[in-house]
C-alpha cells in the first residue's frame, strides 16, 4: 500500500510541471521535511524487505531443500534486511539529520 501512494503522488506531483511549474516547486518544497524524508526511509525499508523476502519465497518453491530451510532463510532475510537498511540510514535521512542538527 505504501509503495502504491508514493507512486500516486508521485505522478500527480511530477504532473503539475506541465500545468504549473510554480506549483511544482511550491509541492516538491513541502516534501523536505522530516516526516516525509521518514517516509521515504520506510518506503525503502518495505520495498526492501519485500525483495528479500520474495527471494527466500522463490527459494522455498524451487529448491528441494528450500521448505526445510525456510525459517533459517526468514532470518538470513531479516538480518540483511537490518544490515542493509542500517547501511541506507544515513545517505537516505542526510538532509534531514542536516537540518535538524547542523551541517
Amino acid at each position: 500500500m505504501t509503495i502504491f501512494f508514493f507512486l500516486l503522488v508521485h505522478v500527480l506531483d511530477t504532473a503539475l510541471v506541465r500545468v504549473s511549474p510554480e506549483a511544482y516547486d511550491e509541492t516538491i518544497a513541502i516534501y523536505k521535511n522530516p516526516v516525509v524524508n521518514l517516509m521515504e526511509y520506510g518506503l525503502a525499508a518495505a520495498v526492501l524487505f519485500h525483495a528479500l523476502n520474495g527471494l527466500r519465497v522463490i527459494a522455498v518453491d524451487f529448491w528441494s531443500k528450500g521448505p526445510r530451510y525456510q525459517k533459517q532463510m526468514l532470518w538470513v532475510s531479516v538480518g540483511l534486511w537490518v544490515v542493509l537498511m542500517a547501511g541506507a540510514f544515513y545517505p537516505i535521512m542526510e538532509h534531514s539529520l542536516r537540518d535538524l542538527f547542523g551541517s
